[in-house]
């Protein structure tokens, strides 16, 4: 052992087996920067898949600080994925069972009380990567609509569901035209948490396209492959709800699910085509494939205007741009409040679920939108000018660029996956971004609002770390 530990020399990573390969010894990056997370989430991913051994029963020693056992929990959760479809998987009797154990080190060795945090926020990872993997031939949007039924009978909540022309009659104009073409209909589906005793009302908007051809715009062969992982939004709301609510939560949570299928038909949405939103605003359509805007426009009004809502988040698969304002592995990030902004950078660093902030300027941006015959279009003229930030704009504009509440969005189209699997990303932003009005230690602890974090400087702040070993 002392000799492999001496062998390791991370750059980024380093590992070393031992003992007829039955044991792997592995180190993270002895430094990180500062917009990395001191936890090395992403790279733990990676390690933890490369270097199990074979069998069924697996354990895996995590030696870090107290500040990054949540974020490393989360991070070898998705080393696990659930989903697969190879003909060897149903012939195989046995599951398989992996222990985590942590060793804590630094100056703050004190142990949880307890740690069935890790073991939901795991779960919810799981449930939401599950999901994302899962072709729309078996995750369509009545299977979507089982998973939610699934986790309201496991909290003990009933979902509110509108669906097909009922949304249609009660004016979601963006829901029902960005759906109404598939065989399966389209559905605005809620799951609520109001405690006695809440202070304020938070709803978390989740963009479940559960494939996106394009619609008439349509997408390319080279495009449209991998369009089952635009529910991302959606999955990774369910499975940070399932979670938050299991450890207790003190305020009002609303989980609003905007589902459809952008898919090809006699009776889908043309170019030209003009619908009112729930907000009672006109859009001219000039891109069918902008369409998780339309149908986030018609989740946060609904949170707003029925939900009473006094922040509201929404998280969606939303633009290719992302990945090129803010990379593969940080979510992109948009807010009205300076205050949740930096919180957001925050929560990523201590969840791992990385996230950056996008420009705010509707003053400057939002004319991208300009229609000759409705209120707005839903794409913008210039797609070299802040594409990523308009996007998320014109959800904002139908809360109005003056709504008194605070408004969050949190693009994630690249992080949602990493390869061929989904990752279950945004599961652990949002827990650990809500997490001061949790019950539970843990949560409030790696939360950037909770009292037992200083916004203006903390341990997340160091650029460089300790060797850390796997």
């Amino acid at each position: 052992m002392s000799a492999a530990l001496g062998a390791l020399n991370p750059n980024p990573t380093d590992s070393c087996p031992l003992y007829l390969n039955h044991a792997t010894v592995a180190a993270l990056p002895s430094r990180v920067s500062r917009h990395n997370s001191p936890s090395s989430a992403h790279f733990l991913s990676r390690l933890v898949r490369s270097c199990l051994p074979g069998g069924n029963n697996r354990c895996i020693v995590m030696v870090c600080e107290r500040s990054d056992v949540f974020a490393s929990s989360c991070a070898i959760a998705r080393a696990f994925p659930i989903f697969t479809r190879r003909s060897t998987a149903s012939r195989r009797a046995e599951k398989k069972h992996v222990t985590l154990e942590f060793v804590i080190v630094g100056q703050e060795t004190e142990v949880f009380s307890s740690v069935q945090c890790l073991s939901n926020a795991a779960d919810g990872v799981r449930l939401a990567a599950r999901i994302v993997d899962t072709p729309c031939n078996e995750m369509n949007t009545d299977h979507f609509l089982d998973e939610i039924k699934s986790v309201g009978t496991e909290l003990g909540i009933t979902p509110v569901i509108i669906r097909g022309e009922e949304l249609k009659q009660r004016g979601f104009g963006g829901i029902y035209g960005v759906g109404k073409a598939a065989e399966h209909l389209p559905a605005l589906a809620v799951l609520s948490h109001t405690p006695d005793g809440a202070t304020q009302t938070i709803a978390w908007v989740g963009k479940g396209i559960v494939y996106d051809t394009g619609g008439l715009s349509i997408k390319g062969k080279t495009t449209m492959p991998g369009m089952k992982r635009d529910c991302g939004g959606a999955a990774a709301i369910l499975g940070a709800f399932s979670a938050t609510i299991k450890q207790g939560f003190k305020d009002n949570l609303h989980a609003v699910f905007c589902l459809a299928e952008n898919a090809v038909g006699p009776t889908a949405t043309r170019p030209d085509d003009i619908h009112t939103l729930y907000s009672g605003k006109t859009v001219e359509i000039n891109n069918t494939d902008a369409e998780g805007r339309l149908v986030l426009a018609d989740g946060v009004v609904y949170a707003s205007k029925d939900l009473s809502a006094d922040i509201i988040l929404d998280m969606a698969t939303l633009t290719g741009a992302q990945g090129i304002s803010t990379g593969k592995y940080h979510a992109a990030v948009m807010t009205n409040s300076e205050e949740w902004e930096v919180a957001c950078v925050r929560a990523g660093r201590s969840s791992g679920d990385l996230a950056h902030p996008l420009v705010y300027c509707p003053e400057l941006h939002f004319s991208e939108f300009t229609s000759a015959m409705a209120d707005m279009k839903n794409s913008v003229a210039d797609r070299e000018n802040a594409q990523s930030s308009c996007a998320g704009l014109f959800i904002g504009s139908h809360l109005g660029f003056d709504w008194p509440g605070v408004w969050v969005h949190v693009d994630i189209a690249s992080p949602v996956h990493a390869g061929e699997r989904a990752t279950g990303f945004g599961v652990a932003l949002l827990m650990a971004l809500f997490g001061q009005a949790s019950e539970d230690s843990m949560l409030n602890k790696v939360s950037p609002l909770g009292a037992a974090t200083n916004m203006s400087g903390d341990h997340m702040e160091r650029d460089c770390k300790r060797r850390r070993l796997v």
